[in-house]
């Protein structure tokens, strides 16, 4: 599996004796990223990303970060039917929190994968839609659940049909940021979610300082010739800069029938660098370290959270008007 490494963060464009004067040093960050292939056999599909994990923790990774619906064929190219959720799993019983309970304490690191999540019934939510959730976790090493967070922007277009299989996240506390890996603030938006601003925006004024999208993305089945990737990657990394906040964005890549999965896996900084980038068309581990203080220096000179006008937003929570889905005339 192709290893692509970028052990020495780039210099801090912006750090001054003044903002290192009002920040805490604070030591790198070492995260990992496991591109992957689904694959029918279900032992190959999991010895790759074990193979991804073992790597990044051999690197020194502290955390690893895997694609979205984990250790599923991506199932949306196809309208879900009478009975979707039958695809679903448990969330701390299912085979994708067992895999990452195993391989979080078989490498001593934290294990981040996604799943596709039945309804949690024990705690009474239950729904008559047929549907699940799109959701995000975070298990250590000891097997416990360090973070949960379910996708709240779902995707409606030709090949990614996801409305008929998830149900959005709920609006309470929808932008969970969570600090379980020893403070750091991190958020677990998923994919669809990344094209949105307001998300980015909430978890940065949240204190996020670290964004993982799990994502599947590739081809348009209704036009092929369109190749989304490079509008992929500049929106997540213009949601970076905007909200001083570092992208980490594991894709999967290969052919599963309708649709081409792209990979272009990538970790960015809030300045918008690249520090390091999956091929397309192959597996790949990305390790980086992520030097946390550069959020502050890059929103010292850019204040973005503390000029805004908030006052003026109000029609960013008007309900949404299907009979204009290109802005009113």
């Amino acid at each position: 599996m192709l290893t692509i490494t970028a052990p020495t963060p780039p210099a801090p464009l912006t750090r001054t004796p003044n903002t290192g004067a009002r920040t805490t040093e604070r030591p790198l960050l070492r995260v990992g990223l496991v591109q992957h292939r689904w694959q029918e056999d279900e032992q190959d599909l999991r010895a790759e990303l074990d193979e991804g994990i073992a790597a990044a923790a051999r690197l020194g990774a502290q955390v690893v970060f895997l694609p979205e619906l984990t250790l599923s064929r991506y199932p949306a190219f196809v309208e879900g039917g009478d009975n979707p959720g039958r695809q679903a799993e448990d969330l701390l019983t299912g085979p994708t929190f067992t895999f990452a309970a195993k391989a979080a304490a078989e490498h001593g690191i934290p294990v981040h994968a996604s799943l596709y999540e039945r309804d949690d019934r024990a705690s009474g939510d239950q729904y008559d839609d047929g549907l699940g959730f799109n959701t995000a976790i975070l298990v250590s090493p000891s097997g416990r659940l360090l973070a949960r967070t379910r996708k709240l922007h779902i995707p409606v277009t030709a090949g990614y049909y996801e409305d008929t299989y998830f149900r959005g996240g709920p609006a309470t506390d929808p932008y969970p940021v969570h600090t379980a890996l020893d403070g750091v603030k991190l958020g677990m938006p998923t994919c669809w979610d990344e094209w949105f601003p307001e998300v980015a925006r909430a978890y940065s004024l949240g204190g996020a300082e670290v964004l993982v999208y799990p994502t599947a993305i590739g081809s348009e089945p209704d036009f092929p010739q369109f190749d989304t990737q490079p509008l992929w990657q500049q929106v997540i990394v213009g949601n970076g800069i905007a909200n001083g906040t570092f992208m980490v964005v594991p894709n999967r890549h290969g052919n599963e029938g309708l649709i081409t999965f792209y990979g272009s896996s990538f970790i960015s900084d809030p300045y918008g660098r690249i520090l390091v980038q999956a091929p397309r068309d192959e597996s790949a581990v990305l390790v980086a370290d992520l030097d946390l203080q550069q959020r502050e220096d890059w929103l010292a000179l850019f204040p973005f959270l503390t000029t805004r006008r908030p006052d003026t937003y109000g029609a960013l929570t008007e309900p949404v008007d299907h009979a204009s889905p290109f802005g009113k005339a």
